[in-house]
């Protein structure tokens, strides 16, 4: 059986075979996704197919989580070795290089839990125990979606009439956080997201702490959980204009380490939206201990986003952390524009 490793590194020549030249792109996103879509579609047996394609307005579009569970799609484990290159395409195809190593470290952290913990469990630890989802019909000039997404991690993108795009929800965790024996020891996959915070509220003076941290205790779970509309939290924290330049910066660094989790290009476009709906009301709040090692939550919320993470589980060694977007998660606000105007081209 091929391991998740394996098929990491053999990736490239697939993608090479799979992604159409620069110079017959008429938008790079679109096209990208939907050629890996049609390839790694093309690949599957009737059957195979059949698990792994949903309509548009399947309610299983909306059906996501970060837990182990039972889920519908069809699994890696399911896969020969060749389609789960394809798989693996599919999901480079919507994230950044940044993102993508941080997807498959994830994944390849299951080997890791699958040592730790015994094979008792009810739900397996698995690195190849992930999902693909495809709804709708995969068109460079068409409206569709699809998903990745297994223990910890999650990636939803909807493309509508191929030139719009979302990429929300957006999940991310780690456990162990920090691995700390063996070969991997030392590996933080979502240290960044942990260390820029952490340096952000350190850097806060006396008053902006008492107004960046709402809780000595941060709470067992992110707010949000894995709800399928989100709503703005309750505005806690520092507002982003009662920061100095450096601080500000920080907080931007910080934004932009989950924003780009995506395609370069995606991401621009939701920084875009980000300063447009005005930095300055950005929000920074914190909950638990500032300390390194100590459990701690803190979110960044602005008129059109939030963010969560949180880390107090398993001795505080144990990560979530989340990107949603207010009107857009799942493309709601795109599909909602999209079906108007056709009924008007009616």
């Amino acid at each position: 059986m091929q391991t998740i490793r394996s098929a990491v590194a053999s990736l490239a020549l697939a993608v090479a075979f799979i992604l159409p030249t620069a110079s017959l792109r008429a938008h790079p996103a679109a096209d990208d996704m939907t050629a890996a879509a049609k390839k790694f579609l093309a690949s599957l047996s009737s059957e195979q197919k059949a698990k792994a394609s949903f309509a548009l307005t399947s309610d299983e579009r909306l059906n996501w989580h970060f837990v182990p569970m039972e889920r519908k799609g069809l699994t890696l484990k399911d896969m020969s070795p060749d389609q789960r290159q394809l798989a693996l395409a599919l999901l480079a195809s919507g994230l950044s290089t940044h993102g993508y190593q941080k997807a498959t470290n994830i994944m390849s952290l299951e080997t890791l839990l699958a040592e730790m913990e015994g094979p008792t469990r009810r739900f397996p630890r698995d690195p190849i125990l992930y999902h693909v989802f495809i709804f709708g019909h995969p068109d460079a000039k068409g409206t569709w979606g699809w998903r990745f997404e297994g223990h910890h991690l999650s990636s939803s993108f909807t493309i509508v009439d191929g030139k719009f795009f979302a990429s929300t929800p957006s999940f991310l965790g780690t456990n162990p956080a920090e691995v700390r024996q063996g070969p991997r020891q030392g590996l933080r996959v979502l240290g960044a997201e942990e260390d820029i915070a952490r340096e952000l509220i350190k850097s806060l003076s006396a008053d902006q702490q008492k107004a960046a941290i709402f809780d000595a205790t941060a709470p067992k779970e992110i707010f949000t959980e894995a709800k399928r509309r989100v709503e703005a939290l309750e505005a806690k924290g520092i507002a982003a204009a009662k920061l100095d330049k450096k601080q500000r910066a920080l907080l931007m660094k910080l934004i932009e380490e989950y924003v780009n989790r995506v395609r370069p290009e995606l991401a621009r476009e939701d920084l875009k939206k980000i300063k447009k709906a005005g930095v300055d009301k950005i929000l920074f709040a914190w909950a638990g201990s500032i300390e390194k090692g100590g459990g701690h939550y803190y979110r960044v919320q602005g008129p059109t986003f939030l963010l969560e993470y949180d880390n107090t589980q398993n001795n505080n060694n144990h990560v979530h952390a989340v990107w949603r977007d207010f009107l857009g998660d799942f493309g709601a606000d795109l599909l909602s524009k999209h079906y108007k105007d056709d009924s008007h081209a009616k």
